[in-house]
């Protein structure tokens, strides 16, 4: 099973510099993906979690690629209907070539509607639009779908090659990963891969199981979270180091250590 990471490319405390950094701690640590995320318009809604700088992600993979020499690269996840499917199909594949086969595209369908109204697209065409896209990328790069509705889960099978959830409880996960399976018998397709992004959050008492998501807690918590994932099917799994203050962004020794205490139990 990979083990990745979702870094931050965006925030306070995001510049060239630390995105290299973050890039050569990531590898050095032995990680096996490197993921970032997407937005376009930095509209209020978007802006509240997600604060400017945000940095464009297949210019900042394209760059990162140079930096690096073998972890993978990937995006958790671009949001579908904000390009054109031919645009994107000439960029995943062209960075695809020039990072020698280590981009892994994670596609979604996007939630901020003052961004799709900041980039003149309809908000509720948004599924429709990113099933014009994965028809449009289907066969030129590695293909992880996000979303767990019943269009989402059906999307993944059509077109993924990995079901890619984010930040969700392993019940749920588990309970989907059935529905997923139901719904590739029903489309007559093979059942794609399993890839989930997890928050990475330690903490020094245990939590409720209940009342946590995976990738959250102790570090013994987190290698169970781990184990169950990989008995689940899981080929990788995203950790995600950015609880939810932007001024975390400005203190990325915090992340640093706790992603090099994770991946020292586990290889």
């Amino acid at each position: 099973m990979l083990l990745g990471v979702n870094v931050p490319n965006f925030g306070p405390g995001t510049t060239p510099a630390r995105l290299r950094d973050w890039a050569r701690t990531v590898e050095g640590l032995g990680y096996d993906l490197l993921m970032v995320s997407d937005h376009v318009a930095i509209t209020p809604d978007v802006a509240e979690q997600y604060p400017e700088p945000f940095y464009e992600p297949f210019t900042t993979l394209s760059w990162l690629a140079g930096i690096t020499s073998t972890i993978r690269l990937g995006t958790t996840v671009l949001i579908a209907p904000y390009r054109h499917p031919l645009l994107v199909a000439r960029m995943a594949e062209n960075l695809n070539q020039l990072s020698d086969g280590r981009l892994i595209l994670g596609v979604g369908i996007g939630w901020a509607k003052q961004e799709f109204e900041a980039l003149g697209v309809d908000f509720h065409r948004r599924g429709g639009l990113t099933d014009e896209l994965l028809r449009a990328i289907k066969t030129t790069v590695p293909i992880w779908v996000g979303g767990s509705s019943e269009a989402g889960l059906r999307r993944a099978v059509r077109y993924a090659d990995a079901w890619h959830p984010l930040r969700d409880r392993l019940d749920r996960m588990r309970d989907n990963l059935d529905r997923l399976k139901t719904i590739a018998e029903d489309e007559g397709r093979p059942v794609p891969g399993f890839a989930p992004r997890i928050l990475l959050r330690l903490t020094d008492h245990p939590l409720p199981d209940d009342e946590r998501v995976a990738g959250e807690g102790t570090i013994d918590q987190i290698l169970a979270d781990l184990d169950v994932l990989r008995l689940l099917g899981a080929q990788a799994v995203v950790l995600d180091p950015f609880v939810g203050d932007p001024a975390e962004t400005e203190r990325p020794e915090v992340a640093w250590e706790a992603l090099a205490t994770v991946i020292g139990r586990t290889k």
